[in-house]
Order: C-alpha cells, then sequence, then structure tokens
C-alpha cells in the first residue's frame, strides 16, 4: 500500500516521512558544519590581526604628529624623488645591459657565452649589499679613474672619490646588479619563442644577429612584460640598501631624520608609507599594461580568424 505526500512523492506507508526528516536533519548539520568552518576561524583571525594592529596603531613610541609633521617634509620628497630617479634609471639601464647579455648569450659564440655567464654568476652570487659597498669604496683599488698621459698633458679624469659620488656609486651597484637578473628575464621570452622562428629567418637570409632584432625580440617582449613589472617593483623596494652609502634616496634621509630627532620608529612609518604609495602605483601600471597586451593580443587573433572565414565563405 503506498501513500502519497503533499509534494508528490510516493513511498511506503510510514517510511517516507522519516526518511524526508533525517534528510533534512542532516542537510542542517552540513550547512552549520561549514557554517562554523569557514567563519569561526576567520572570525579568530580578524580578531588576532586586529588586537595586533590596535596594539602597533596604539603604541606610544608611534608618536603620530612626528609622523604627519615629516610625511611631506622637503627632506622626505627629496628623498622620494631621488628614489624614483634610482629606480627608473636602474630599470632602464638594466634592461638594456640585460638585452645585450641575452643575446650575447644566445649568439653561439663560446666566449662570449663563457664571459656573459661569468657575468651572471657574479653578480647573482653576491649580496647586493656587498656590491654597494665595494663601488662606494672603489678608491681603494683605484685611487684614480680615467685616462692620464703626461707626456702629452692629456688628462681625462680624476680622484676616485670625486668622479664616483654616492649617489652614482649607488646607480652603478644597482644597474649592475639588476642587469644580471634582467638577462635572465630576458632569455626566458628569447626560449619561449619556438626555434622554428629563427630557422625561418635565416632560411630568407638573415643573420643570426637580424633574426634576434626583427624576429625573436619582439614576440619575447610579450612574455617578459610581467616579470619585467615585477623587477621593476623589486628595484623600487632594493633602493633602500643605497642608505647604506648615503645615496641620497627616502631611506637615507628618514636614517638622517632620526639621526637627528630619535624617533625612530615614526621615520619608519614615514618611509614605508611613501614605499607602499610608490609599489601601490607601480602595481596599477602594471595591471593596466597587462590589460592593454592581452586586449591587443586577443585583436591580433581574432582579425585573421574573421579574415580566415571571409575568404572560405568566398
Amino acid at each position: 500500500m503506498t501513500t502519497h505526500f503533499l509534494d508528490g512523492e510516493v513511498g511506503p506507508r510510514g517510511s517516507a516521512p522519516a526518511d524526508r526528516l533525517h534528510q533534512l536533519a542532516g542537510l542542517r548539520v552540513r550547512t552549520k558544519s561549514r557554517i562554523l568552518s569557514r567563519w569561526v576561524p576567520a572570525a579568530l583571525t580578524l580578531l588576532i590581526v586586529g588586537a595586533i594592529a590596535w596594539a602597533f596603531v596604539t603604541a606610544p613610541a608611534m608618536n603620530w604628529p612626528v609622523v604627519g609633521q615629516y610625511l611631506f617634509a622637503p627632506r622626505i620628497l627629496t628623498g622620494v624623488a631621488t628614489t624614483v630617479l634610482f629606480t627608473v634609471l636602474t630599470f632602464v639601464l638594466g634592461l638594456l645591459i640585460g638585452v645585450v647579455l641575452a643575446v650575447l648569450r644566445q649568439s653561439g659564440n663560446p666566449v662570449l657565452v663563457a664571459i656573459v655567464e661569468g657575468y651572471i654568476w657574479l653578480f647573482r652570487g653576491t649580496p647586493l649589499l656587498v656590491q654597494l659597498v665595494f663601488w662606494f669604496n672603489l678608491a681603494l683599488v683605484f685611487p684614480y679613474l680615467g685616462v692620464r698621459v703626461p707626456a702629452l698633458g692629456i688628462e681625462i679624469g680624476g680622484a676616485t672619490n670625486e668622479v664616483l659620488t654616492p649617489f652614482l656609486a649607488a646607480l652603478v651597484g644597482l644597474v649592475l646588479h639588476t642587469a644580471a637578473y634582467m638577462a635572465e628575464v630576458v632569455r626566458g621570452g628569447f626560449l619561449a619563442v619556438p626555434p622554428g622562428q629563427m630557422d625561418a629567418a635565416k632560411a630568407i637570409g638573415m643573420t643570426r644577429l637580424e633574426a634576434q632584432r626583427r624576429i625573436v625580440i619582439p614576440q619575447a617582449v610579450r612574455v617578459i612584460l610581467p616579470p619585467l613589472g615585477n623587477q621593476f617593483i623589486d628595484i623600487l623596494k632594493a633602493t633602500a640598501i643605497v642608505s647604506v652609502i648615503g645615496g641620497g634616496d627616502l631611506m637615507t634621509q628618514a636614517q638622517q631624520i632620526y639621526g637627528q630627532n630619535y624617533q625612530v620608529i615614526s621615520m619608519l612609518v614615514v618611509a614605508s608609507l611613501w614605499y607602499l604609495v610608490l609599489v601601490t602605483a607601480a602595481t596599477v601600471g602594471q595591471h593596466f599594461i597587462e590589460r592593454a597586451l592581452d586586449r591587443s593580443r586577443s585583436t591580433r587573433s581574432v582579425v585573421p580568424a574573421a579574415t580566415a572565414a571571409t575568404a572560405v565563405t568566398a
């Protein structure tokens, strides 16, 4: 004998209502357990983070009036401008040298390949801090930089300490260090281009260098753009190390100020806020560049497809 329920189910008398209740009860238990497993840890995490943030914000050592006083101080703004200048020059010059190194490494010449690999091994294997201190103290090794021919009265250059200023020493160290990483980034872009592209370029009479310049590099640019954005942000933060040789950057200015007013934490907060602003601006710029690149890729892929479809229809 069967029983018809209000929702249209049919089953043995006395069995369906109990099964239905068990299913609903199991569903409620699973829903509650899912809510507890998701929201309870999240709430505990928020409480812990909030407590740490509150303790940090309300700490007497923070001295927020000092932060507000120096956040837009002329010396700090000068340091921000110097940091941006360091970052842009290091990125551009490091990228140019990195492209040259990557091309030489792909040249097939064993001597050039060995030189490039040695350069990358040296500048990637030693800390940036050590390199900056070395360039700053280059006068201990080479007291004079330039060319002197006493017999002809020719003298171009001067004492190393006068030629290689702290700013220039910091820039040289940053550029040479960055170029080693840029070379690997660019080489990764080269390796992403199918080898058949190079073979096809040679087949139509191009030299290896022409093929690299006209075929391989334009295609590799699309691959290396995202890593280059990350490299730019890394350079921006790495400029803080310049403060060890007094390069005049943001961190140098903050250190000099807290050396006078002894407000160490407050000045570090000022520097950190500016670094966050600069990194955020760089991240937003990278996002828009990558989105524009993706849009151009999709446009180039749609147009040939549409042309092919038109040709087939005709």
